[in-house]
């Protein structure tokens, strides 16, 4: 993960708002941040302009994911009573990783108030504070983007009851090079369906284009349609299907 202790000071101190914008762009910049998919594939998946994607992946680059919400107006509101640098500091400190206890930022929170003569916020304000953090960012700070992905990419999450009740769909980026044609060497993609009871595979394909809806769309046919390998006998139409 890009992002700097400095980067969370000033994105945990965003309004919820601009703090689940940044979340929303850094998902869709996953794929190039971690996979190296070219960004024109994703503007042309997500629809969005090149320069607008290449503009986010700079600020990303550049600042972490504070780089990823709009900037900040001098009038941000502030917690009555409390230095703004002191929100910053208490919200930057507990998206630190390893997690630290609520007493020790409360210590270095006093420690910088008292240098600064500032008011000093008491132990109840500075954990309410820390409480308040978005869930989701404060997964992705201290567990990482593997966890944030498993958490938070599923709208919806239960256990399969029965064969067919959840089919998942997902795609990686192979560590293999290819050349398709006489083009250049490039790197497959492998999509899968998979039976969430059974752990069967439903349906695969390779491809050297960015996963689709399309392409999808057809591994999900494979996988519903009878096979032509007897052994391979998942067939059907799954109650729920994620993607």
């Amino acid at each position: 993960m890009n992002g700097q202790p400095s980067d969370n000071l000033s994105l945990a101190a965003r309004p919820p708002k601009e703090r689940t914008r940044a979340l929303k762009r850094y998902r869709i910049l996953q794929p190039c941040v971690e996979h190296d998919m070219p960004l024109t594939h994703v503007a042309r998946h997500h629809g969005i302009p090149l320069r607008t994607l290449q503009r986010w992946l700079a600020q990303y680059r550049r600042d972490g994911f504070a780089g990823l919400a709009r900037r900040q107006r001098s009038d941000h509101r502030q917690p009555h009573g409390l230095h703004p640098e002191l929100t910053q500091m208490i919200e930057g400190l507990a998206l630190r990783k390893p997690p630290p206890t609520v007493a020790l930022v409360h210590r270095q929170v006093r420690d910088v108030a008292l240098r600064h003569g500032w008011p000093v916020p008491n132990y109840h304000r500075v954990y309410r504070i820390m409480k308040h953090l978005d869930p989701a960012l404060v997964t992705l700070a201290h567990d990482g983007s593997k966890t944030y992905r498993t958490t938070y990419d599923l709208l919806y999450r239960r256990e399969a009851d029965k064969p067919n009740d959840i089919w998942q769909a997902d795609h990686t980026l192979l560590d293999i090079w290819v050349r398709h044609d006489d083009g250049p060497l490039m790197r497959p993609w492998l999509s899968v369906i998979m039976d969430d009871y059974s752990r069967a595979i439903a349906g695969f394909g390779l491809s050297v284009q960015a996963p689709s809806a399309i392409q999808t769309a057809l591994i999900l046919r494979q996988a519903i349609w009878r096979k032509s390998l007897p052994q391979w006998t998942i067939t059907g139409i799954p109650e729920t299907f994620y993607t």
